[in-house]
């Protein structure tokens, strides 16, 4: 697969490419340019650092479509061992958009769920581009609650645009299958934990989401609709994506100020699509970490704090009415 490069990333790669012509010619010339190179580098460091402590919500939007960004199979690749895969919701087939089973996270018996894209357009195409499908999240729920009768805790990860909107979805009830999701995962009595490592997108994400602790990657983010979605609805036109961005209140900063996410997982400078094993020891990190705090919980403590926490989400304030504008309704209603 091509290297990928998004448009604010143009000038870090042609940097990148006259640090290497001149590392070529000074070995096929044998002439020092080692200076030259020193202050290209050094520059080029600045300009990475310049990008990425700078973006807007719009541009982590696109760093979390981030093809070559790791996807759920990659993180269970490098930080779990002895994953078995489960397969089907015992009621239609499997749903590739979601994988999941049991595996060991630090020596220990967890279960380990998530949505799954692909990396070209035949693995796209089984993955049903990360779009998953009713028998996805019915095969979730099956998972999840055999993670119960084990009693591991159950760790997902999301990252999908949204469930799957075709008709074959409509007629198997996709709404149907989500809400019960949502219904049954604040039962469960073992921790559950969220995390989301790339899109974090309407129904398709919170049909896993319902967890104990809600992580979110630097560069991820987690919205009611895509940017696009919105402003095909505001604007009518998709080209308002950016604006629309910047209105969700969608990056995991602000996600963390709102109360949704519980903490954010810093990733490798430039982003987790650079270096994965560095993206996935930073996760592996914070996940023990929570999960250590968790499994100390009882059963109904574990529901008991999974209610009370999204219960608290939605907080808003009222604010008195200016005197002059209130004497003006009292005239009126008179």
């Amino acid at each position: 697969m091509p290297e990928f490069h998004l448009e604010f990333e143009k000038p870090v790669i042609e940097l990148k490419k006259k640090i290497e012509e001149l590392k070529n010619f000074s070995e096929h010339n044998s002439i020092d340019v080692s200076e030259q190179i020193d202050a290209l580098t050094v520059r080029l460091n600045e300009m990475i650092k310049e990008i990425y402590t700078s973006l807007n919500p719009w541009q982590r939007v696109q760093l979390a479509r981030h093809p070559e960004r790791p996807y759920t199979l990659d993180y269970i690749e490098h930080l779990f061992t002895n994953f078995i895969e489960l397969s089907g919701d015992r009621r239609f087939r499997d749903d590739k958009a979601i994988v999941g089973g049991f595996a060991k996270f630090r020596g220990k018996p967890v279960m380990v769920i998530g949505t799954q894209k692909g990396r070209d357009m035949k693995s796209n195409v089984y993955r049903n581009f990360g779009w998953p499908s009713p028998e996805g999240y019915r095969k979730a729920m099956r998972l999840m609650q055999l993670a119960e009768k084990a009693e591991v805790p159950i760790i997902t990860f999301i990252d999908t645009p949204g469930a799957f909107p075709g008709i074959s979805s409509e007629e198997r009830h996709i709404a149907e299958a989500i809400a019960v999701n949502l219904r049954d995962m604040f039962s469960l009595r073992v921790p559950v934990i969220a995390i989301v490592i790339g899109e974090g997108g309407s129904g398709g994400a919170i049909g896993i989401g319902v967890g104990n602790r809600i992580l979110i990657m630097e560069n991820a983010y987690y919205s009611v609709i895509t940017p696009e979605g919105c402003a095909a609805i505001l604007w009518k036109d998709r080209k308002h994506a950016p604006q629309a961005a910047d209105a969700l209140q969608l990056t995991a900063e602000k996600l963390l100020e709102l109360g949704i996410a519980d903490e954010i997982i810093p990733e490798p400078f430039g982003g987790a699509h650079r270096d994965y094993a560095k993206a996935a020891e930073l996760l592996g990190d914070v996940l023990a970490r929570h999960l250590c705090e968790l499994r100390k919980l009882s059963g109904s403590k574990l529901r008991e704090q999974r209610y009370a926490k999204f219960r608290a989400m939605g907080r808003f304030a009222e604010t008195a009415p200016e005197s002059g504008a209130g004497a003006a309704e009292e005239e009126a209603k008179q």
